[in-house]
């Protein structure tokens, strides 16, 4: 059931449109601030930023690549000694 407080939107009415507000959304499934972001983007792009919302959707997926999937350097991984080689 949605709160009193999603159904009142300051600056616009794009969020309006949506069965389900994204920060609702965000908001339930207890989603990071990137992740809701995305979320907020995509839904958005055909009503207010078009392509702008689109490139900051993407931006924002950048950053979850490089804050979870951040590809580890093979000079980080420590010796037989258990001496990393980049230190």
């Amino acid at each position: 059931m949605t709160s009193k407080v999603y159904i009142k939107q300051i600056g616009g009415a794009h969020y309006k449109k949506m069965k389900i507000q994204p920060s609702e959304f965000v908001h339930e499934n207890k989603m990071l601030f990137a992740e809701g972001n995305i979320i907020k983007y995509i839904c958005r792009h055909p009503y207010k930023d078009g392509k702008q919302d689109i490139l900051k959707a993407i931006h924002y997926c950048e950053m979850i690549i490089e804050r979870d999937y951040k590809t580890p350097n093979p000079m980080d991984k420590p010796n037989f000694w258990g001496i990393l080689r980049n230190k």
